[in-house]
């Protein structure tokens, strides 16, 4: 029996093999598990990064309130914060008020426009180690709030907006802040910043206790010729003062008259002050007339003399030094000048070269002069 020999159904060539891998192609995906982290791991990294951004946001605030900080610290050194402080913790000791004391006319005023449309213009004050305040600026606007809650009882008024100095300034310090504020005020009288210069003079705690001389510190922004008029109105106040119900609202042009009377006539102010004393009952004209009286110029504005009114009093006697003579001084804007005159004689000496003057006018300006005399 013969044995047949199977056939081979596929012959398949069989690639050598190199050493190279071969080529595999996955079925689905393949997770990297290098990369692959655990939950914990995660949850430490997300931990990490949220202190990250919440370091950053707390050191942003941080310098964004250092920078505030700073900003109001400025503020409150220049005087610029401004806050409501109560009436009741204001004091009014430290410096002497430019106001005259006495009625207020314009205070009414005031106190509609605050009632009607509020405080336009904080005062000014300056804190103190106890708690307080010390006024600086805005006496009549402090007066009208007060005046205003005894009227209304209304909280609003019990307290007023005020730009807030810290404490440490001088009293001169304070001082000059008052007085720049207070100069460009119309209403001022030269009265009233006389009367400051005594009393700053006076005033223990200030470095100057010459009027004249605190007149240069305090009204260092007035040009010269005001703070002349000051110095001249301190002789007025100085010696008249307390015989004077209304001295602010002496002109300037009769303070000056009548100053110049005073250095010129011997005894005149004790025979005003007299006279003032026995005049009661005075309105401002009464006064003003008087002034008028012994200084010389007329009174315009007095209709109808007070029932009552003295009569006028001979014109005293004049300064004698070996003869005749008569001398003052005046205020000019050349600086101060000086007037002598005597019998047979009239000299006129200021600090300007008359020989500049054309000859003419030099003439006309002197027989001017002299027909008012006669």
């Amino acid at each position: 029996m013969a044995v047949s020999k199977k056939r081979r159904m596929f012959d398949i060539d069989m690639p050598e093999e190199t050493g190279a891998q071969p080529e595999t192609f996955p079925a689905g995906k393949v997770e990297d598990r290098s990369n692959r982290r655990g939950p914990m791991a995660v949850a430490i990294a997300e931990t990490a990064e949220s202190t990250r951004e919440r370091q950053s946001l707390e050191a942003s605030i941080r310098a964004e309130n250092d920078a505030l900080a700073h900003e109001h610290a400025r503020l409150i050194r220049l005087g610029l914060v401004v806050d409501l402080v109560p009436l009741d913790a204001i004091e009014t000791h430290m410096l002497v008020r430019d106001r005259a004391k006495g009625p207020d006319g314009e205070l009414d005023t005031l106190k509609t426009s605050i009632r009607e449309i509020g405080l336009s213009n904080p005062i000014r004050v300056e804190a103190r180690p106890d708690g307080k305040f010390e006024l600086i600026q805005g006496y009549r606007r402090m007066m009208a709030y007060r005046a205003l809650h005894e009227e209304t009882g209304e909280a609003l008024y019990a307290t007023i907006p005020a730009a807030i100095n810290p404490s440490g300034d001088s009293v001169d310090s304070l001082y000059r802040k008052m007085v720049d504020e207070n100069l460009v005020r119309k209403d001022i009288s030269f009265a009233e910043m006389a009367q400051l210069a005594l009393d700053y003079a006076a005033d223990p705690l200030t470095q100057e206790n010459d009027p004249d001389k605190a007149v240069a510190l305090l009204f260092r922004s007035a040009g010269y010729q005001k703070r002349s008029y000051i110095r001249s109105f301190i002789k007025l106040v100085s010696r008249l003062g307390k015989h004077l119900q209304f001295a602010p609202d002496i002109p300037r042009a009769l303070g000056m008259a009548l100053v110049a009377r005073m250095e010129e006539v011997e005894g005149l102010v004790p025979m005003i002050a007299k006279e003032l004393k026995a005049f009661t009952n005075r309105s401002v004209q009464d006064e003003l007339a008087l002034l008028r009286r012994y200084a010389g110029t007329p009174v315009d504005d007095l209709m109808d003399p007070p029932a009552g009114k003295p009569a006028p009093l001979p014109t005293p006697p004049r300064k004698a030094t070996g003869g005749a003579r008569t001398s003052f001084q005046f205020d000019r804007r050349e600086g101060r000048g000086k007037c002598i005159a005597a019998a047979g004689k009239l000299e006129i000496r200021l600090g300007r070269d008359f020989t500049t003057i054309d000859r003419r006018r030099l003439e006309q300006a002197v027989k001017l002069m002299l027909d008012q005399l006669d």
